[in-house]
């Protein structure tokens, strides 16, 4: 069974950093788009960031950019989330992604996106 464990999450005080990170395994990782959704209480689970399965090709939501970057290590099965000046509207548990398919676009919807983490929470304090 494909598993994606997210670990990174914490507390962090407005204008501070933290880097996610998603490993897959049970999966041939250099197959999928990955990508990082997010989903604070009371909203629905948003698009943050993806990546295709070179990392030939990224995307990230308009209200992330210039301030979060991904990335990914076919080698260790790893996609990383950096993150930088982070608000308290970031505050949101982060959700890692697999998209099945050797595709240089990518699509920004949940439904695209096949296995799914646990999820990790973030937390920014103002």
């Amino acid at each position: 069974q494909v598993q994606l464990v997210e670990s990174g999450g914490g507390l962090v005080q407005a204008g501070g950093s933290l880097r996610l990170s998603c490993v897959a395994s049970r999966l041939t990782f250099s197959m999928y788009t990955m990508g990082w959704f997010r989903q604070a209480p009371g909203k629905e689970r948003e698009f943050v960031a993806a990546i295709t399965w070179s990392g030939g090709n990224t995307d990230c939501a308009d209200s992330v950019k210039g301030r979060f970057t991904i990335s990914r290590d076919n080698a260790k099965n790893t996609v990383t989330l950096q993150m930088n000046s982070l608000n308290p509207e970031d505050t949101a548990v982060y959700y890692c992604a697999a998209r099945y398919g050797r595709l240089d676009y990518i699509k920004p919807f949940k439904e695209e996106y096949s296995y799914w983490g646990q999820g990790t929470q973030v937390t920014v304090s103002s």
